[in-house]
């Protein structure tokens, strides 16, 4: 299966991505990777997709209560979701990722507007 393949059965196995005719719906470049970023992960065997499914139900519940009309919520829950698993599976403290979170902040402050951010 190549990328592209497993980018749709991603899709399919997990039936809340928001999404349009063509495929799933990125409100911002950071989302798309956050998905891609769970995609290659599941593809390695960190985790499977039942474990992601569990991990992130929660969280998506949380985030679109909070501003169901918010375009990101989902996206903030996909990447917490992420988080929750790396951290679970040792891949990355919390301080790691705190840093990386912070490290990320500060390029999209010296970013200007519309550009895509690099770390």
């Amino acid at each position: 299966m190549n990328r592209s393949e497993a980018g749709r059965a991603a899709v399919e196995n997990v039936a809340s991505i928001p999404r349009d005719a063509d495929g799933p719906v990125f409100p911002a470049p950071w989302a798309a990777r956050a998905f891609a970023l769970a995609v290659a992960l599941n593809e390695r065997g960190l985790f499977a997709w039942s474990e992601w499914s569990k991990t992130l139900g929660p969280k998506v519940a949380a985030e679109t209560l909070a501003d169901p009309s918010d375009p990101e919520a989902y996206w903030r829950a996909w990447l917490a979701a992420l988080e929750e698993i790396l951290r679970a599976k040792q891949v990355g403290g919390a301080t790691d990722l705190l840093d990386l979170k912070e490290a990320w902040r500060e390029a999209a402050e010296r970013t200007p507007h519309g550009k895509p951010i690099e770390l």
